[in-house]
């Protein structure tokens, strides 16, 4: 638990541009040889990539700030400096980067494209040779390197999969997650067992269906009660979501409409978050522990305008059927990828301005 990281604040800094020469050409029998003083190179570029081995943030913890090169100094003999190499950031598929004082949305890793190019470098100073002129043939003149740009950010991971597992703690979750797929998360008959996302791949046919386990909800989950609320932005990509509702808890009937009511508050308060509108089906789970069928029934009966499937972990009771009624709700909805609105930080104005 202690290597899985969801948020982390960092520092980045793009390269300075390295400064221009003032030199003259100094050769034997060349008198007024001329400027021969070099640009400096540019700094370099702050560039946001995505790595699919990543899974947590966790890499963040250690180290939170990142600079890239400075680009080296012109020289005589009109020698040019070199560049400051880029500093490449690994991220995992799904993270969100904002502005730390705004929160607003700089880019987003959830689409095709895997590297973003937040800051450049500064540009590198002219060397005297770009200041001769008819009027002056030995300029003494030449710039320094445009200054680097220094950003803080907050970097967030939202899991991308296709169903994501909605319940109470002790729902049965986790065990229908071990049960469908190769993960294995922590199993006790005690509440609040899972502590942290969970995910495992669900194969059929030869189709991979990834689904998501998070931290069960409370009542106030939406207002930070429990540990749903943290974790809930992580069913906020799925395709669609199963609603796991314990059958041998007596509050079996009101559990939907609490986590509904749960995920709409939820909603309200995330900008450009709406769990509800997903496609969605209720599991009666542990349904071993309703051993003549009335609660499920009776639960079916209250929600009949929803897929309503009972399932037992225990006694394999209704698993196959369940796997068919995932692999329908992700053929029947088609998950749109945000677009890549890439807000690259451009300063070339400030660059190219007259010298």
């Amino acid at each position: 638990m202690e290597k899985f990281a969801d948020e982390a604040i960092i520092e980045v800094s793009s390269g300075s541009g390295g400064n221009g020469c003032a030199a003259f050409r100094r050769e034997k029998y060349v008198p007024r040889g001329g400027p021969a003083g070099g640009d400096g190179g540019r700094g370099g570029n702050v560039i946001f990539s995505v790595r699919r081995n990543l899974r947590t943030l966790a890499h963040l913890r250690y180290k939170n700030c990142f600079k890239a090169q400075n680009g080296r100094d012109g020289s005589g003999a009109g020698k040019y400096g070199h560049n400051g190499e880029d500093i490449i950031i690994p991220l995992p598929p799904g993270s969100v980067i904002r502005d730390i004082e705004t929160n607003d949305l700089i880019h987003d890793f959830s689409g095709s494209k895997n590297d973003f190019l937040f800051l450049k470098g500064g540009n590198g100073g002219w060397g005297n040779i770009h200041f001769k002129s008819s009027v002056n043939q030995a300029p003494s003149k030449a710039l320094a390197g445009k200054p680097g740009i220094t950003k803080k950010i907050k970097v967030e991971l939202r899991i991308i999969a296709d169903i994501g597992l909605v319940g109470f703690p002790n729902a049965g979750k986790s065990s229908l997650l071990d049960r469908f797929t190769n993960a294995r998360p922590k199993i006790a008959p005690y509440p609040f067992t899972t502590k942290i996302p969970n995910l495992g791949v669900l194969t059929i046919d030869d189709k991979d269906i990834i689904i998501a386990d998070i931290p069960g909800l409370i009542k106030g989950a939406s207002k930070g009660a429990g540990l749903g609320f943290r974790f809930l932005k992580h069913i906020s990509r799925t395709k669609a979501l199963a609603f796991l509702i314990d059958l041998g808890d007596d509050n079996y009937l009101e559990a939907f409409d609490t986590l509904l009511s749960e995920l709409d508050s939820y909603s309200a308060l995330e900008e450009g978050s709406n769990l509800t509108s997903k496609k969605r089906l209720i599991i009666g789970s542990k349904t071993d522990l309703d051993e003549d069928g009335e609660r499920f029934s009776a639960l079916a009966a209250k929600y009949p305008d929803e897929q309503a499937l009972g399932v037992s972990v225990f006694s394999g009771g209704g698993i196959k059927e369940l796997s068919l009624a995932f692999m329908r709700l992700t053929e029947e909805n088609v998950f749109e990828e945000p677009e890549d609105d890439i807000k690259e930080e451009n300063y070339d104005d400030f660059f190219d301005e007259e010298l």
